[in-house]
């Protein structure tokens, strides 16, 4: 039974304005391999905006509060065995998660102009 459940959606293109205006953000908000994965793409931005849905949906699925570093929550794309993203928890995102138990699951979506996703926190 879930714990907790987030959801968020974003439109792809306020992303993209606010990286192009702050190029700074994406150090703040992603990780290196956030990056890497995002910059491996044709549109980044549909990508990353995707990730941010998702540490967004995390957020509030573990009911963490205001001031939370997105960045200690890392959404690592799938292999070939299984294609699910995955979270990857640190610092005081996964101390939290960890005192309560809880594991997350996450699902993403995008299309040309909204990115998605949905996250679950259960017991581990």
């Amino acid at each position: 039974m879930a714990d907790g459940v987030g959801m968020d959606l974003i439109e792809v293109a306020r992303i993209e304005r606010a990286l192009d205006r702050h190029p700074r953000l994406a150090d703040r908000l992603f990780t290196e391999g956030e990056l890497r994965y995002a910059a491996s793409k044709g549109r980044p931005g549909r990508h990353l905006a995707a990730r941010f849905a998702a540490k967004e949906a995390v957020v509030k699925a573990l009911r963490l509060g205001p001031g939370t570093s997105l960045r200690e929550i890392e959404v690592v794309a799938g292999d070939e065995l299984d294609a699910a993203p995955k979270i990857r928890l640190s610092g005081q995102v996964r101390d939290q998660a960890d005192s309560r138990g809880l594991s997350v699951q996450v699902s993403l979506t995008h299309a040309r102009e909204m990115a998605g996703a949905v996250a679950i926190a259960e017991r581990a």
